[in-house]
């Protein structure tokens, strides 16, 4: 079963002027992420708008990812909806050879019980080949999975292998990482709150940031599962104030101003996302520029 310990990447999707996905610009991203030591790589999460994406560019995305990957890095592939039927059967018709896992969103919008939660997921993890990481993000899908959800879901189900947890409630991420089972992994899903949630027990993040500072992310993760927190810590803080501006006007607006002004693609969102404010691209733009000299 895989580990999915260290630092992943929650890819953007590059669009050209015409509003096509720019594949020289994913190319060159990923080239930016594999050389600098990412761990894994998280494709069509969030950070994609892969809501935006249709079919057809779905997997051909997917295609292009996994052959320039060439099976060198673990590939987490994001898998959510909020019909549950819908969903079980997008993953039983999906080709799913050279992923790993699969990352799939509480059900949003219809603001399930927990009891729904539950059940949602048994049938997700039911219905997938690939061991299911679930993703708890209640500021995007309007629900939180509860801790005991969590718990119950790790302890019930062999192919759940861990939790992206991005609710910022701290109380509730230690809960989850005090009783879950053996071999089940707390992945965090905040970049800021990485260092204090690794601090806590959790063995990663899928990190937005780690488009632009790859780098920078592996070694904050190498030096906390290391245990060296003080290192770490030196990492964090030159990280801080660029993490804090990338969601100023909205996640992936910022992420992608930075890897404009670092002249990896244009910047370029698909409605209802646009790009950030002229001041915030200015400041995103000081603060990567900052981080890629040092």
């Amino acid at each position: 079963m895989i580990q999915l310990n260290g630092a992943g990447v929650a890819l953007i999707t590059p669009f050209n002027k015409t509003g096509e996905v720019d594949y020289p610009s994913l190319k060159r991203l990923l080239e930016l992420v594999t050389n600098e030591g990412i761990d894994y790589l998280v494709v069509q999460g969030t950070t994609s708008e892969v809501p935006t994406l249709s079919g057809d560019e779905k997997r051909k995305i997917l295609d292009f990812i996994l052959d320039f990957n060439n099976g060198r890095l673990p590939i987490v592939l994001g898998m959510g909806g909020y019909d549950t039927a819908a969903l079980v059967r997008t993953i039983r018709s999906t080709d799913l050879n050279g992923v790993d896992a699969i990352l799939t969103v509480a059900p949003y919008y219809s603001k399930p019980q927990q009891g729904g939660l539950y059940a949602h997921y048994m049938a997700v993890a039911d219905a997938s080949p690939k061991p299911v990481v679930l993703y708890n993000v209640p500021g995007r899908t309007g629900v939180n999975i509860a801790a005991s959800t969590t718990l119950k879901l790790a302890h019930d189900h062999r192919n759940i292998i861990a939790v992206k947890e991005a609710s910022g409630n701290m109380a509730q991420i230690m809960e989850i990482i005090k009783n879950k089972p053996e071999g089940f992994s707390v992945i965090s899903g905040d970049d800021l709150l990485t260092l204090p949630i690794m601090s806590l027990g959790a063995v990663g993040v899928i990190s937005v940031a780690g488009n632009a500072c790859p780098g920078l992310m592996a070694s904050l993760i190498k030096e906390c599962l290391k245990g060296d927190y003080r290192a770490a810590a030196k990492i964090h803080y030159r990280l801080t104030d660029f993490m804090t501006s990338i969601f100023m006007d909205g996640s992936p607006a910022g992420i992608k101003a930075a890897l404009h002004a670092m002249g990896l693609c244009d910047n370029i969102l698909r409605l209802p996302l646009v790009s950030v404010k002229d001041e915030v691209y200015n400041l995103i733009s000081e603060k990567i520029t900052a981080l890629r000299a040092e």
